[in-house]
């Protein structure tokens, strides 16, 4: 998957859906969830990969959202539980944990919505720099195995894809 392709086919749809929950479409979080898709699968992984390179870990989508982490938080965070619920209905996902996980492995709008959701449950504004981008990213994702190496690159792609910044 190409960073363009992302942007085009998940990234774009699921903001434009998001508006329904009056959560706005803007090129800051269009970086920033292509920003986190690099960081965390390189658009390469749709299940997280392990030692010995089979992708068979617990996380899925490519913003590696694990079951009982990232799935269970947007479907219960007071400030999002209630659009994501709406959007598992319209995108008939069960709405449980599960059923989201299952989901996004296979739905990159359904995966992107959940990816926006959990930035939109942190209380700072969208970042506009990559120091700040990688603070919110480490707050919302809670790596495992933080790689802030990675992250400027990462950055600068989505930067460059969105254009317009």
């Amino acid at each position: 998957m190409t960073p363009q392709r992302l942007l085009a086919l998940a990234i774009a749809p699921a903001l434009q859906e998001l508006q329904n929950c009056g959560i706005p479409d803007t090129i800051e979080a269009r970086r920033f969830l292509l920003a986190i898709a690099l960081q965390e699968s390189a658009l390469a992984h749709r299940r997280q990969v392990v030692s010995g390179g089979s992708e068979t870990g617990p996380a899925a989508s490519f913003w590696q959202f694990e079951s009982g982490g990232g799935c269970k938080g947007v479907l219960t965070h007071f400030r999002v539980n209630q659009c994501m619920r709406r959007m598992c209905a319209e995108f008939n996902v069960g709405p449980t944990p599960k059923g989201l996980w299952e989901a996004m492995r296979y739905q990159d709008i359904i995966a992107a919505i959940a990816a926006r959701l959990l930035i939109y449950t942190l209380p700072s504004k969208l970042p506009t720099t990559a120091e700040k981008g990688w603070e919110q990213y480490l707050d919302a994702w809670r790596p495992g195995k933080p790689r802030p190496k990675t992250w400027a690159q990462a950055w600068a792609t989505a930067t460059e894809t969105v254009g317009g910044l």
